[in-house]
């Protein structure tokens, strides 16, 4: 698909969400590997350069310099690599780049970090919410490799620890895997392998925000 003048205006008037960011510049490698891998392990995405926060179109500085960084940002920050598609379009005077990411289906990348460049404290996992890019918890993660084509058929049985969750989803809607933790006295990386059991099961459905997860009944 190619980009033109009127998928720019478009995209200039839906704003930023779910599947479109918009960026003044091209900044480091890294920077711009997180909202790629975001898009990738969420459903793709477009990413516009030389927009900024207020829609106003400023334009790319160097169409050669950009790409490149670019391209290293998916080649070399990008766990396993991604293949963004690049153009450059005129718009009212001045070039757009529009990057767009398709959802992948080597799922989850992460951010190769350098250690001298930022000390890994998280998953290093992102995906989208909302019109944000969040770590990924390892909850996600989990997920995310689940539904890889090469991931072990799942079996689940349920018993006593699942009947007393949907017990209290009935009653309370939610659950964190903390207060998930707490209710059954487990631990905490039991809790969570349950509870990811769950929802690649279809019993349980996850919810993702940029605080905390949770979790609620796959159904009502």
């Amino acid at each position: 698909m190619i980009v033109n003048f009127k998928d720019i205006q478009l995209m200039l008037e839906e704003g930023e969400g779910f599947e479109l960011e918009f960026k003044r510049k091209v900044t480091t490698s890294q920077k711009i590997a997180k909202t790629m891998i975001a898009f990738a392990n969420t459903r793709g995405g477009i990413i516009l350069f030389g927009i900024d926060d207020d829609k106003s179109v400023v334009g790319i500085e160097s169409e050669k310099e950009d790409t490149e960084r670019l391209e290293t940002a998916a080649t070399y920050f990008c766990d396993p690599p991604l293949q963004p598609i690049i153009e450059v379009v005129p718009y009212k005077g001045k070039d757009v780049l529009v990057v767009r990411i398709e959802e992948s289906a080597q799922k989850p990348h992460a951010l190769f970090v350098d250690g001298d460049e930022e000390k890994k404290t998280g998953t290093n996992v992102y995906i989208r919410v909302n019109d944000k890019t969040v770590e990924a918890s390892k909850e996600v993660v989990k997920i995310l490799e689940a539904e890889s084509p090469d991931a072990q058929p799942l079996r689940i049985a349920i018993g006593d620890a699942e009947r007393r969750l949907f017990e209290y989803l009935d009653e309370h809607e939610r659950i964190t895997v903390k207060e998930f933790s707490n209710l059954l006295n487990i631990s905490h990386r039991r809790a969570s392998r349950s509870l990811v059991q769950l929802v690649r099961a279809g019993l349980v459905r996850l919810h993702t925000n940029e605080k905390e997860d949770y979790y609620t009944r796959a159904f009502g």
